[in-house]
């Protein structure tokens, strides 16, 4: 093995994803998780050539050992409740009832409508690709692909200061959409490996369980985190009170079996808003602030160097590349469609800043967590299809589209 454990192997990572973020920060200035996904990307292309030229043993060690991480592990059950705890503290609440019906229109009609959309759309043009995929692969790849994922997003949207408007909406969608879009792809999934057959009522429960029940439970958390601090003035204790809440309360929100991800956010508004308010002095808010602030930028270069590091494990399929463009198209496509739609619709009633709805949609990031998902499928021919189309479309949201959303942004800035 090249390495002992794959914890030693997250430690090597780590390093290595501070090296490249202190390299960034001094001589090359590119938005931080973005360069360190470019780099990783450049360092997996170098180690399948060398495995091609033939350190073949050197690139299968850094291969398991990659494998030996488990990916969609380490981010569902391990960093996930932390970063978006440490997103959602940075959250002005205010700003997210302002444009609450646009952030529940496209947290649930968006996600839903495009996963349909975007399976139909595969299911009759992949055929003329030589690669035909059952309906329900296609359903389960527009459900694991059309919740933008919050970590990407928040971390973006704080990096190009976007306007309110769009802050708001981007980073309130992307918070909770994801709650729907997990609950599709258990309930598509389930049906796929015969699990569960699913009836209305049913998905309709499993959501509410899910979605209803994360609310209810971060809403517990964030009271009772809130009702622990307040009269506290050591800012060790609030901030081992808040790692608490984000990794323990995560977990038991899974046990609970609601989601984690809709919790921590919830639990994490609550007291990143109330938490201005109640502690005692400005000096332990500022410690609260510091703490997440590192913990958030820390945990972000790891996830966005193992992202990069996982092209090593998708499978070779130089056939699926026609394929994976067309799945690029079609995300981007069928996004303008699902979020135009419902944002023409209110701006009959209100006005937004200008090019609203080609920030949304160009600003709609896939990240870490659709790759997740599509790592915890079942091994089959299936899954190596979703999976490299999975991947194309992260990689080219968070490069491409990343890198150029400030220039869409500044639009709005510029006529507003």
């Amino acid at each position: 093995m090249f390495v002992e454990s794959y914890i030693n192997a997250i430690y090597l990572i780590l390093l290595l994803a501070v090296g490249i973020t202190y390299i960034n920060h001094r001589y090359i200035r590119m938005q931080p998780t973005i360069a360190i996904m470019v780099s990783s990307l450049i360092l997996s292309f170098v180690i399948i050539i060398l495995g091609n030229l033939g350190f073949v043993e050197f690139q299968q060690n850094i291969t398991n050992s990659m494998r030996d991480i488990k990916f969609n592990e380490l981010l569902m059950n391990g960093l996930l409740g932390l970063l978006l705890f440490a997103g959602a503290l940075t959250v002005d609440i205010n700003n997210l009832k302002d444009y609450k019906w646009e952030i529940l229109t496209l947290s649930c009609f968006t996600t839903i409508a495009s996963t349909f959309l975007i399976g139909i759309c595969l299911y009759y043009l992949l055929p003329f690709l030589q690669v035909p995929l059952d309906f329900s692969y296609c359903l389960l790849f527009g459900a694991l692909i059309s919740p933008t994922d919050p970590i990407a997003t928040l971390n973006i949207c704080r990096e190009v200061n976007a306007p309110r408007t769009i802050k708001a909406c981007v980073s309130g969608e992307s918070l909770f959409n994801d709650g729907v879009g997990i609950v599709l792809f258990i309930t598509i999934l389930g049906v796929i490996t015969g699990e569960s057959d699913p009836t209305p009522g049913s998905v309709v429960l499993l959501f509410f369980q899910e979605a209803a029940g994360g609310v209810a439970y971060g809403i517990l958390m964030g009271l009772i985190g809130y009702k622990l601090i307040k009269p506290l003035n050591d800012h060790k204790i609030e901030i081992l009170i808040t790692v608490a809440i984000a990794t323990g309360g995560y977990t038991i929100a899974q046990l609970l079996h609601v989601s984690g991800p809709i919790s921590v956010v919830v639990a994490g508004l609550f007291i990143g808003n109330k938490g201005k308010s109640f502690t005692v002095k400005e000096s332990c808010r500022d410690h609260l602030s510091t703490f997440w602030e590192v913990m958030d930028e820390l945990l972000n270069a790891l996830l966005f160097i193992l992202i990069g590091f996982e092209f090593i494990t998708v499978p070779n399929q130089g056939d699926l590349l026609i394929p994976s463009v067309l799945a690029i198209v079609a995300v981007i496509g069928i996004r303008f469609v699902t979020v135009g739609i419902p944002l023409s619709l209110f701006k009959l009633t209100r006005d937004y800043v200008p090019h609203m709805i080609k920030v949304m949609v160009w600003g709609g990031i896939r990240g870490g967590l659709a790759v997740a998902l599509a790592l915890s499928l079942p091994l089959s021919w299936e899954r190596n299809v979703l999976l490299v189309m999975t991947y194309a479309v992260v990689t080219f949201s968070i490069i491409v589209q990343g890198t150029t959303v400030k220039h869409v942004i500044a639009l709005s800035k510029s006529k507003a």
